[in-house]
């Protein structure tokens, strides 16, 4: 006999969400950013880790979301680095098919970081809006990689300049995602991100909407501003409750 009173309907159990932040910027891809950088080597292993870490827990299928991305993407999609210089083609997920949908950068550095380290189970993309709706369909342990850049304009050779206010709101979300604080990720000044150029704020809003209430063991895994562009790694486990 458990603790819990005979024919007591049991709690729902608690499934695992485990979550990786990382950048999106095109150049953790070699073949644009050419010449390796040791600034860029950093970010990208930091990246490898994270993504590493969220594999580990076997997630029945990865939520890619970041910023550009509107509704859901999935087998037969792909996008391309043309924008950057690069004739490269990168799938989402398996091959492409005609009529496919084009991934936006964010979901293409991320297809790409989920090739790299080999994963080949179900894979899904997603807009921020559309984070909790897609979540909220998938039973089972669930990976989300959660793609966006802090902001533009640490520097003056940043791509928005030096703003005072850039440096300050960045380490306010490192805190953040250090202390697996979903609340003060989920409450983010959404003006303020869009006024730095803060692409990654509407991606950790609809993270931290999404884990809001659970407990979240957490580690940032890098933070750092080398090209003007705030730049986090972080990984979160929280528990979800199954439906």
């Amino acid at each position: 006999m458990t603790t819990e009173q005979a024919g007591s309907p049991s709690p729902a159990p608690a499934e695992q969400l485990s979550i990786a932040f990382c950048p999106c910027p095109p150049l953790l891809l070699p073949a644009v950013e050419g010449r390796a950088e040791a600034e860029t080597t950093a970010l990208r292993q930091a990246c490898a880790d994270a993504v590493e870490a969220l594999l580990a827990a076997s997630p029945e299928a990865v939520v890619v979301v970041g910023p550009g991305a509107t509704g859901r993407y999935g087998a037969g999609d792909a996008g391309d680095l043309r924008g950057v210089g690069v004739d490269l083609e990168v799938p989402f997920a398996g091959g492409t098919r005609p009529g496919g949908r084009r991934t936006p950068l964010s979901l293409t550095v991320g297809a790409w970081l989920l090739h790299q380290a080999g994963h080949s189970g179900l894979r899904l993309g997603a807009g921020p809006e559309d984070l909790g709706d897609v979540l909220a369909g998938l039973p089972g342990p669930v990976g989300v990689l959660a793609l966006g850049d802090g902001s533009a304009r640490r520097s003056v050779k940043a791509p928005g300049y030096l703003d005072d206010a850039a440096e300050p709101f960045d380490a306010a979300v490192a805190a953040a995602l250090a202390a697996g604080d979903a609340a003060a990720v989920a409450d983010l000044d959404a003006a303020e991100g869009e006024r730095l150029l803060a692409a990654g704020v509407p991606v950790w809003r609809a993270v931290g909407r999404a884990v809001a209430g659970r407990p979240v063991v957490a580690e940032l895994r890098h933070d750092a501003a080398p090209f003007g562009v705030g730049y986090l790694v972080a990984s979160w486990t929280a528990l979800r409750t199954a439906p």
